[in-house]
């Protein structure tokens, strides 16, 4: 585990899907929790933070409003990036999103998406070629769009080295939980489904 916390970022915009988000987010931030519980004098190990554009407030789809923690313009460089899916249209046509998403990847050890976020990654060029997945009703749009990708249908997440994608909604908590025990180990990712009450699917082909 790092001497320091890893920063995870998350990336928020309007029309994000609201558990896309809030999974991954519940993951990362009660994993730091359980930690502190077994050894409180330790660093945490995740420190997870929301980015928008700008500092106003976010509408995720069916109207949850989110209050971003940073913008583009101040958001420290995250070790794992997650590009959450949901209307991504807005994204796709945005060059500041697209543009943030390729320079925070550069220097991010691991670089996740939840359902159609894998849009956002193949669209600023992080995802180009491989495995990769989405939710099980875009995979023939993220065939047709990106031809280079092979995409993957009926698998939770998956790994294409340091890019991690993942189905939709619930699979993100999957895909977030793998991470936790890629990052921090085993013990603690099982300890943070306990506490969150979770079924974890840990095998990508439940």
């Amino acid at each position: 585990m790092s001497a320091a916390p890893l920063r995870v970022a998350i990336l928020v915009f309007d029309e994000v899907e609201a558990l896309d988000l809030g999974g991954p987010y519940e993951v990362f931030t009660t994993a730091s929790r359980v930690h502190r519980r077994t050894a409180p004098q330790a660093t945490e190990p995740f420190h997870t933070y929301c980015v928008a554009r700008d500092p106003a407030p976010v509408r995720a789809r069916a109207g949850l409003r989110v209050l971003p923690d940073t913008d583009f313009a101040t958001a420290p460089p995250p070790d794992v990036l997650v590009v959450p899916g949901g209307v991504v249209d807005a994204p796709l046509a945005c060059p500041a999103t697209l543009g943030w998403v390729r320079r925070a990847a550069e220097g991010a050890r691991v670089v996740a998406s939840v359902c159609t976020g894998a849009f956002v990654l193949a669209e600023s060029g992080v995802l180009t070629h491989g495995p990769a997945t989405t939710h099980w009703e875009d995979v023939p749009d993220l065939r047709a769009r990106y031809p280079r990708l092979d995409v993957r249908e009926n698998a939770r997440w998956v790994e294409q080295g340091r890019i991690v994608t993942s189905g939709g909604i619930s699979a993100g908590i999957d895909m977030a939980l793998h991470l936790v025990a890629r990052l921090a180990g085993l013990p603690l990712a099982e300890r943070t489904a306990r506490q969150m009450d979770y079924a974890w699917m840990q095998n990508p082909l439940s």
